[in-house]
């Protein structure tokens, strides 16, 4: 088993990736909202190089990312990998977000 994490930048695709998910036979997630480092750099004032550009791609009037989690058997990893992509396209286009997984050692209340 597997935990696959979602760190979604663009919110907007969040209703969607959810019923992508469900359509695909992915019943369970969690979604919480999240905040990256660079935004928290940003709104602090810190003038780094590397964030300067950011400022502008950041200073948006939603202030969060949403995380998604869920665990998953192996074999529904790939399922939900395509369900994301299919509703968010390349996920290395910038600022859409990111996608990983970890294996899981041990669950218990989960009805997989």
């Amino acid at each position: 088993m597997q935990v696959l994490i979602m760190v979604l930048n663009k919110t907007n695709y969040l209703e969607d990736i959810i019923k992508e998910l469900n359509n695909s036979g992915i019943r369970g997630a969690t979604i919480i909202d999240s905040t990256g480092m660079a935004r928290i750099l940003t709104s602090c004032g810190e003038d780094l190089p590397m964030f300067g550009s950011l400022k502008m791609l950041l200073n948006e009037k939603r202030p969060f990312n949403k995380t998604i989690f869920t665990v998953l058997k192996d074999e529904q990893v790939t399922t939900a990998i395509s369900a994301i992509k299919n509703v968010v396209g390349d996920l290395k286009k910038p600022g859409v977000g990111i996608v990983f997984t970890l294996p899981v050692n041990y669950v218990e209340g989960l009805c997989l």
